[in-house]
């Protein structure tokens, strides 16, 4: 198995260039995030990628099959999930997933058992005979997740799943993602909000203005630190910003506070490491010490330049490195067969 090879792949609409030559692999056996702001041209890659529209100029294969020449092939290799259910509205949950089992050619006892197990799987089982135009929207992507598992595929292109889910649906959606992905799949998710892909995947894509773009600079970038001392208040953050601050040779109004914490820029591990020693040798309680970033977060909000107009990127902004190797002020704190409707935004 070869999972997903993208090769300088790009597509239009009309004047509007959604994915301009992308190239990348997601493998077997991981989670691959496909991440960028809204607008960054993931759903239409996705759909080509679900040989639901054609580039106009690259190569996709997804196992070994190009979905441009064999469409029929690709999509008995892979599951969809659109951001979107396009649900048949007037069925119920089970006849959905018999239904479409049955598109795949499953025999009807095989289909209404998948059926069973899978909406069992996603947390569908006490819904299995409500109409999907009744379901809410976390509940419907429980859905669009069972129907993409139906026929039991090695590859799986996910738009936005953890769409709608509650905390608890999240996690289990992970659980269920990292153990698909043990079982030799390829998974791909795409998604623009960090927190859903950060523990779970494996490999990371970053698109911005239909790009792919080399996210390796953003290693060497300042990050922000949340320091915190014990017994933080309200009343108190002044002068804890001044403590903190002093004790690491910078000017308080060069620091900001979050959380009841101050921030402060480190560039690399190192540095952070450093640092807390001081504060810690100065006899300052420190109760919490951590990247006020996750590392995909940090990753993203440093991407550099796509290499297309500013006016086209989505707003995206590109905070730029400081130089300085020492303790320094932060960064501003981060604010497949016949199936029903797929809704498609060109470049969404």
């Amino acid at each position: 198995m070869t999972g997903i090879v993208v090769q300088d792949v790009s597509r239009a609409f009309g004047t509007v260039q959604a994915v301009r030559g992308a190239t990348l692999r997601a493998e077997p056996g991981r989670v691959t995030g496909l991440v960028g702001p809204n607008g960054a041209g993931k759903t239409t890659l996705l759909l080509m990628l679900a040989s639901l529209l054609a580039p106009d100029s690259g190569t996709i294969s997804i196992a070994g099959v190009d979905p441009s020449v064999d469409p029929l092939a690709a999509r008995r290799l892979l599951g969809w999930m659109p951001d979107a259910l396009g649900a048949w509205p007037s069925l119920t949950a089970r006849e959905t997933i018999v239904t479409t089992a049955r598109l795949y050619g499953i025999e009807k006892p095989d289909a209404d058992a998948r059926a069973q197990h899978l909406l069992a799987l996603v947390g569908l089982a006490e819904l299995a005979d409500s109409p999907a135009k009744v379901l809410s929207r976390g509940q419907k992507q429980k859905l669009g997740l069972a129907r993409a598992l139906v026929h039991d595929p090695q590859v799986l292109l996910l738009d936005e799943p953890a769409s709608g889910l509650d905390p608890e649906a999240r996690v289990q959606l992970r659980v269920l993602l990292r153990r698909l992905a043990a079982e030799g799949r390829t998974v791909l998710i795409s998604s623009h909000i960090l927190s859903e892909l950060e523990e779970v995947v494996d490999d990371s894509v970053f698109l911005v203005a239909g790009a792919v773009v080399d996210a390796a600079p953003a290693q060497a970038s300042v990050r922000a630190w949340r320091v915190r001392l014990a017994g933080a208040t309200p009343e108190r953050l002044n002068a804890d910003t001044w403590q903190v601050a002093s004790n690491l040779g910078l000017a308080p109004e060069s620091v900001a506070t979050d959380r009841g914490g101050v921030l402060v820029g480190f560039a690399g591990d190192d540095a952070a490491a450093q640092s807390l020693r001081r504060l810690v040798e100065a006899g300052l309680p420190v109760a919490e010490f951590a990247p006020a970033q996750s590392d995909l977060e940090h990753t993203f909000l440093n991407l550099p330049q796509a290499p297309v107009p500013q006016a086209t990127a989505s707003g995206l902004q590109h905070p730029a490195p400081p130089a300085a190797s020492s303790p320094a002020a932060p960064p501003a704190p981060p604010a497949a067969p016949p199936a029903a409707p797929t809704g498609t935004e060109a470049g969404a």
